[in-house]
């Protein structure tokens, strides 16, 4: 008879299926460690956990909002994150940074207009504005709206012209979007930035509903946001066009802040402004810092895009633009056009020191979108490749804008005072087909499928 040999080796690892399971549990669980604490996979921001965070500065009405969750991110890591200074060194250095700037740091000349003014902007032919992309400090007077008077209070107007410093600006025109705090601000950041929202009476009586405002005072304010009523009648149609006025022409409505932060009002900023100024701007030494497009590189992309998901009503007007654009020099994008590592921002979050270049910048801009539509991802390399001196700019990767900011769904109930949607316009024929009719933009299409 056989013998019954006993072993030693304990019941718990005779079972295959267990041992397997077990070392994929310890190998998930040491390579999970490890990802964690290697510097090039996620997007760190502070340098010290230490650094004196304010707690929330206002609790909304549950009745305030649609949304409440943000939208998930495309990535949880990032290959070139940014490490960020203690905050004390920030504050110092920032402070120093202002103090020692120029009180005439703009540098440019505008175009003049009267408060009683027909329209705030021109809209200027296609060569008058081309004429004014090669700068030289010679006195030209630079278009750039403002042909007639901003309207805002005069109290609101005397406090912006008296923040010297940093701005971070945002706008909510329609009851689009709900106003949102932003998170991890410094003890001491409200002592040195300014946070604005413009709103127009469709937003501003919202607001009033839900007890946010009172008719009482004379200034208005929710949390840090210091809130500003436009008579938007007065501007533009398009609420969108609107919102381009604060969004690029910020150096105007501020014109003694040193530097700006666009935030739009879909965004929540989860990072101190002042810490994303040092290490975006002033350490990169740039006059801009962008967030690449998370998906496109060339601006016919974008166009595409703009046309096939309806962003803009009249894909006619699209078609000619992009081909205006093509006529006078705009290039797909290559290795050839670095250090720009895009044509292609994603602009809900825009940091900038305020000067020459960074102005022309804003205010050529601003006289395309005014041409066309309020698009300004269409314009933006344009511009930029076009215009004299080249600004100097820091597109950073989309995984970093989306460890800096929260981003949240447009309203969707907006009330009845909003304009509702125009019925698209489709495009006259005259797009390459396989017949082939020649378009202004068939080399710049020829390069980018070659590329």
């Amino acid at each position: 008879m056989g013998k019954l040999v006993r072993t030693s080796t304990p019941l718990l690892f005779q079972s295959k299926l267990l041992c397997s399971s077990l070392s994929y549990l310890f190998l998930s669980l040491f390579f999970a460690f490890y990802t964690s604490l290697s510097p090039t996979t996620k997007c760190h921001f502070r340098s010290s956990p230490f650094d004196p965070i304010q707690s929330p500065l206002f609790i909304y009405p549950q009745s305030y909002g649609q949304h409440k969750h943000p939208i998930p991110t495309i990535k949880s890591s990032c290959n070139s994150p940014v490490f960020f200074s203690d905050y004390s060194f920030v504050l110092d250095e920032i402070r120093r940074v202002i103090e020692n700037s120029s009180s005439d740091s703009n540098g440019l000349r505008y175009v003049q207009g009267n408060e009683n003014g027909e329209k705030f902007g021109m809209n200027y032919t296609t060569q008058t504005r081309l004429s004014y992309y090669d700068y030289h400090d010679d006195g030209i007077e630079i278009p750039c709206g403002f042909l007639k008077k901003f309207p805002i209070s005069d109290y609101d107007r005397i406090a912006m012209e008296s923040c010297n410093g940093v701005v971070v600006v945002s706008a909510i025109f329609g009851n689009h979007d709900k106003i949102r705090q932003p998170q991890g601000l410094g003890f001491n950041t409200l002592d040195h930035v300014c946070f604005y929202m413009f709103v127009d009476n469709v937003t501003i009586k919202q607001l009033y509903f839900h007890n946010l405002l009172s008719r009482k005072t004379k200034e208005n304010r929710i949390g840090v946001w210091r809130i500003v009523e436009v008579s938007s009648e007065e501007l533009y149609e398009n609420p969108a066009m609107n919102g381009v006025i604060p969004k690029y022409l910020v150096h105007r409505l501020f014109p003694n802040s040193k530097y700006s932060i666009w935030v739009d009002a879909k965004m929540q900023l989860v990072v101190d402004p002042l810490l994303l100024l040092h290490s975006l701007v002033i350490m990169e030494d740039v006059d801009m810092a962008i967030s690449k497009h998370p998906l496109y590189v060339h601006t016919m992309e974008e166009a595409m895009a703009t046309a096939r998901w309806k962003k803009w009503w009249d894909v006619d007007s699209l078609k000619i633009q992009i081909e205006t654009y093509c006529e006078n020099g705009l290039q797909p994008w290559s290795s050839k056009k670095h250090p720009y590592t895009s044509d292609v921002p994603d602009s809900a979050i825009i940091l900038r020191k305020h000067g020459v270049r960074n102005n022309l910048f804003s205010c050529l801009l601003f006289n395309e979108l005014e041409a066309f539509n309020p698009r300004d991802q269409l314009a933006f390399a344009f511009v930029r490749d076009q215009m004299n001196p080249k600004m100097k700019i820091n597109m950073f990767d989309v995984e970093v804008f989306e460890h800096m900011a929260s981003e949240y769904r447009h309203s969707i109930k907006r009330g009845p005072d909003v304009i509702q949607s125009i019925r698209t316009k489709r495009a006259n024929p005259g797009l390459p087909a396989n017949g082939g009719i020649r378009t202004k933009c068939d080399k710049y299409l020829e390069k980018m499928w070659d590329e």
